[in-house]
Parts: C-alpha cells; structure tokens; sequence
C-alpha cells in the first residue's frame, strides 16, 4: 500500500483520468472504480441485475475470478497452458462474495447513475451490432460481443487509461485506496466508509485513515483563526488572549490527530475550536 494513496491520484488527476476515461468503451467501469472503490474482481463480476438506476444503488454479491488454463492438445505443443492454442479454462467465471462486509448495497453518485444509464445504451446498441454473437450473460462491463473481461485484458486497459491521461505509474488497486482516502476527507462515518469499501474490520480504518496535507492546512488554520484571530482594523497588533486551560485542550489534540490520523480526535478538535470561539466572542 503507498505511503498516502491520496497523493497517487489526486483530485486533477482523477479528473484528468474520467476525462481520458470517456472517449474509451466501459467508461463507466473507471468511474465506478473511482467513486465507489470497487475491487477489480467486484467491479468485472457486476450483472445488471445488480444495479438498480431508478432507486441508484449497487449490489455488491460476485467477484470475477482469473482464467485458469489447462492444455487442450495433450500437452504436445510445448508452451505453458496459458499460451497452449487449444487451452481450456478450466475456472468458473465468478465466485460468490464470501464475507458479510463484502456483500454490501451502494448508494450510486447521481453523475455515477447518468453514467451507467449511458454505459447501457451504448451495450445495448453493441448488441445489435453484435446478432448472434452477443453472448447475454448479463455483463454490466462486458466485451464488444457480451463476454466476461478477462482481469488481465482490464489490467492493460488501466495502464493504457494511464499512459494516455499522462498520469504516473499507479496500481490499479490505488483507486480503491483513493476512494477511501476520499470519503475519510469527506468526513462520512467511518461506520458507512467500512460499509461501502466492505471492510469487516476497523482495522482497515486504520491502515486507510491519512491526514492528507488538506487536512494539515484546514487543522493549521483552524487553530491560527483561534489564536492569532486578526481582525479588519489595520491598526490591530492581531493579537488576542487565550486561556492557558484552553491551550492545554486544544495543543495536545493537533498534535495526536496529526501523528495517529484520528477522524474522531479530529473531531474532537472541532468541538474544541467551538468552545474557544465561543469564548473569544463572549471576551469581545
């Protein structure tokens, strides 16, 4: 896992990636990755019977499993049975979300939901295209003729999304880690976050939760607004007094919200900074 996911795909760059995103089949499917942190398997095993576009949510239930080959030529041809020009796949397509967290309902983002109602249009102007060779196994991310993609065909479509948006090298994984980065900056619960990420464990809170450096400034500010306040007078030595029982509360907070990344201790120092301001209005 990076250091702080965050910075491996920033806000302009996940602009810059739906952009690049859109002009490409399965746009969708990035835009679900980003927004809503879906696992590559989860989001490759998604059947429309799982999303409901009216109601605008998502039923998490499959993941889609790796291709596992065997030789169709008895072993003759002298390659790996990947490569084997009779191979069989002798794996099932999908497998069925084995944890509860895993198997969770998601709320749909409204542009999310415009998205995918366009993503169907166009699949289902494939399948007209397509007669008889649309397969119909009911692939919400599906080849032009309705098959299951394959992870590793979805993996070199990432690293193409990449090269042409002129991002970094990233994981795909990392746009997981950044929907998680971004609902802990959004302040959602932690409770939600577990439920729309499908973490059993609050440990996993733990292993995502970074004080990005938004974070840092709107904490710094915070607190400079509490006791260095200027005011509009250009006269004002800007200074103001602060009781030492209130710096005593407020100084030891930053400084564990800093160094544990605590959304509830950053809390804390919201209420805090509250008391402060209502006091300094009360001293005015």
């Amino acid at each position: 896992m990076p250091e702080n996911p965050c910075d491996d795909l920033a806000g302009q760059t996940l602009r810059k990636l739906l952009e690049v995103a859109a002009t490409r089949r399965n746009s969708a499917r990035w835009a679900a990755a980003l927004a809503l942190g879906l696992r590559q398997g989860e989001a490759l095993g998604l059947q429309w019977p799982d999303i409901d576009l009216d109601s605008g949510t998502m039923r998490v239930r499959r993941g889609r499993l790796r291709p596992k080959y065997e030789h169709g030529c008895g072993d003759t041809c002298g390659r790996k049975p990947g490569y084997c020009p009779q191979r069989r796949n002798i794996r099932q397509a999908t497998r069925r979300v084995k944890s509860k967290a895993g198997k969770r309902t998601i709320g749909l983002p409204a542009q999310l939901v415009t998205l995918l109602q366009e993503h169907r249009t166009q699949q289902d102007a494939e399948q007209a295209a397509a007669r008889q060779l649309w397969q119909g196994e009911g692939w919400v991310f599906a080849s032009p003729t309705g098959g299951a993609i394959n992870p590793n065909t979805d993996y070199h479509e990432w690293k193409s999304l990449l090269e042409e948006a002129g991002v970094r090298e990233s994981r795909l994984h990392d746009a997981r880690h950044t929907a998680a980065t971004v609902l802990l900056l959004l302040e959602v619960p932690l409770r939600t976050v577990m439920s729309i990420m499908g973490w059993s464990s609050v440990e996993m809170v733990a292993r995502y939760q970074h004080i990005t450096d938004a974070i840092r400034q709107k904490v710094a500010g915070q607190v400079d607004q509490v006791i260095w306040q200027t005011t509009s007078s250009p006269d004002s030595t800007g200074l103001v007094a602060v009781r030492r029982e209130a710096l005593a509360v407020i100084l030891p907070i930053v400084d564990i919200g800093l160094a544990q990344s605590d959304i509830d201790v950053l809390a804390d120092l919201e209420d805090a900074i509250a008391h402060l301001r209502a006091a300094l209005a009360d001293e005015g």
